[in-house]
């Protein structure tokens, strides 16, 4: 078991220096997106006069988008950090066989490849933090503050989990020759309904779709931020998306990991 430890921590190890490598990769990738939202939304927005108004007090659209935008960043990067590079391992480079070839159960192989993936998702939410505060116009500054630290660290952790969970799930099921098509089929529909763009509870009004969101993993992840960093806002009860986060995290973990080991059997 000490032998397994270790080398589950060197395969960690290992993931963690290719990733110091590709820093500059990791952080253009990561920044991007949050970066153009932000500008448009809080910055180009309210230079041009035109706004949104998204909760009651008049709470702006900005501070409404900030918790899906580190929830997407988290999502964004679980899957990209997991799934890409399994996709390319499994099918042309064959370096899955090397890895497996380590003194551990073919399960722990995909246990690191998650871990690793949410300690990239756990980066990507700490690189949008200073983004979101330090680019906007004046006056239009996001109304985002952690107002609940014992709430806040375990709905990002789970989140980031979560995200490498369905990271391992993907890659392992996903066609190498249609690896293209995950973007479109998989993370813009997750994003554009994910509650990043308004909170779960204003979607009442279109019930079915209210409920129908409820199995996009985004959603939980979104709202468990928003509950703890714009608590202004309506948000999903705690106990609702704590469960589906927690849950979700363990029960996709098991999946994934068996699709992962009979990916590597077959």
């Amino acid at each position: 078991m000490k032998a397994q430890a270790a080398t589950f921590v060197a395969l960690l190890a290992r993931d963690v220096r290719v990733l110091r490598r590709q820093l500059g990769q990791f952080l253009i990738r990561t920044i991007m997106q949050p970066l153009l939202f932000v500008f448009v939304f809080a910055y180009v927005f309210p230079k041009i006069g035109q706004g949104f108004r998204g909760g009651s007090g008049g709470v702006s659209f900005t501070t409404v988008l900030v918790p899906g935008l580190i929830a997407v960043a988290i999502n964004f990067q679980g899957i990209q950090a997991v799934a890409l590079p399994l996709v390319q391992e499994f099918s042309f480079s064959k370096e899955i066989e090397d890895r497996v070839l380590a003194p551990v159960p073919v399960w722990m192989v995909g246990l690191e490849k998650i871990a690793a993936g949410a300690v990239q998702s756990l980066l990507a939410a700490g690189v949008v933090f200073p983004i979101v505060f330090l680019v906007h116009a004046r006056g239009a500054a996001p109304s985002v503050h952690i107002h609940d630290v014992p709430l806040f660290i375990p709905a990002l952790l789970f989140s980031c989990l979560l995200a490498a969970a369905l990271g391992l799930f993907i890659g392992t099921v996903i066609d190498p020759r249609k690896i293209t098509l995950l973007f479109a089929v998989v993370v813009i529909p997750l994003t554009f309904l994910g509650c990043v763009y308004y909170p779960w509870a204003r979607l009442t009004p279109i019930l079915w779709l209210k409920y129908l969101v409820l199995l996009n993993p985004l959603v939980y992840m979104t709202e468990g931020l928003r509950a703890s960093l714009t608590p202004e806002l309506p948000h999903m009860p705690v106990w609702a998306f704590m469960l589906a986060l927690v849950g979700g995290s363990i029960g996709l973990t098991i999946i994934s990991l068996r699709t992962f080991t009979r990916r590597v059997v077959t």
